[in-house]
């Protein structure tokens, strides 16, 4: 049998444009034999990855936010050149992210520290703590109790305030707002909020000698007293039963997760959150 090849390549051009393939990428050259002579047919399959993110370079981009919002007392006195900075480091932190991966709830369980924020009712809080010489606010946490669920959880806003001279100094009182959520989308959670409790008071040194003197002995009143304000706790439910009437809820986008830093935004215009790792408390 004599079988003549084409000796002209007018009938296959190599692209103009060369491609590298991906090293997932495979192929399969079949070959059959007809009449005919050679067919020849070509299956490609493509798989993509995830880009794989230098973890030096995702360091820097952490390092780069935490820097640009240091010396904005958690964003209560940003300039409109610290917000653009601000807002262009991450963006370019989000943007290492892998947009399909699903929200891990055992990375986002504990507690997490507000380090900067352009929500404004939060930014209300730190003003009037700039403002009124009897009112201060200490730290800012977010805590998620959420290890081991798979469809979300609790999250409660803890606020840590005092009155100078009548409770400590940053760890007076503790304003509690509760919340459940769950997970609506890939990246979004819905909070339900639930309650807003006043917990935790602690008085400071001269008014609890004011009510019970060290120099005279505690009568049972007294100690009744200081017991009380210890154990006070004041509790508001936000939730509602009443048909017809919607709970107080919002969506909340976690644009950025990994074991030591949270971001999130709230949508709708609510601002954005920045978060780093804390200690866990009760």
């Amino acid at each position: 049998m004599d079988l003549r090849l084409p000796t002209t390549t007018a009938l296959f051009r190599p692209p103009t444009t060369s491609y590298i393939l991906p090293s997932s990428s495979t192929f399969s050259f079949p070959f059959s034999y007809s009449r005919n002579g050679f067919r020849c047919s070509m299956t490609t399959t493509f798989t993509s990855s995830p880009p794989q993110i230098n973890e030096t370079e995702l360091e820097n981009k952490k390092y780069d936010l935490l820097k640009a919002v240091q010396d904005t007392q958690r964003g209560l006195t940003t300039t409109p050149n610290q917000r653009s900075e601000i807002e262009e480091s991450l963006v370019d932190l989000e943007s290492c992210r892998v947009d399909n991966e699903p929200i891990d709830l055992e990375k986002l369980d504990g507690t997490w520290r507000l380090q900067y924020t352009s929500a404004s009712d939060v930014l209300v809080l730190l003003d009037s703590s700039s403002r009124l010489p009897f009112f201060q606010v200490g730290q800012i946490f977010q805590k998620f109790e959420c290890k081991g669920k798979d469809n979300g959880g609790y999250i409660r806003n803890v606020v840590r305030w005092s009155i100078p001279r009548l409770l400590e100094d940053n760890e007076g009182a503790t304003l509690l707002v509760s919340a459940k959520f769950s997970i609506v989308s890939r990246r979004n959670i819905y909070l339900q909020f639930e309650e807003i409790s006043l917990q935790n008071i602690n008085i400071s040194d001269e008014l609890q000698a004011l009510i019970a003197p060290a120099l005279l002995p505690r009568s049972f009143l007294t100690l009744q007293i200081l017991q009380a304000i210890r154990s006070f706790k004041a509790q508001v439910p936000v939730s509602t039963t009443s048909p017809g009437r919607q709970s107080v809820g919002g969506l909340y986008y976690l644009s950025y997760l990994d074991r030591n830093m949270l971001v999130g935004r709230a949508v709708g215009g609510g601002g954005v959150f920045v978060f780093t790792r804390a200690q866990n408390f009760v």
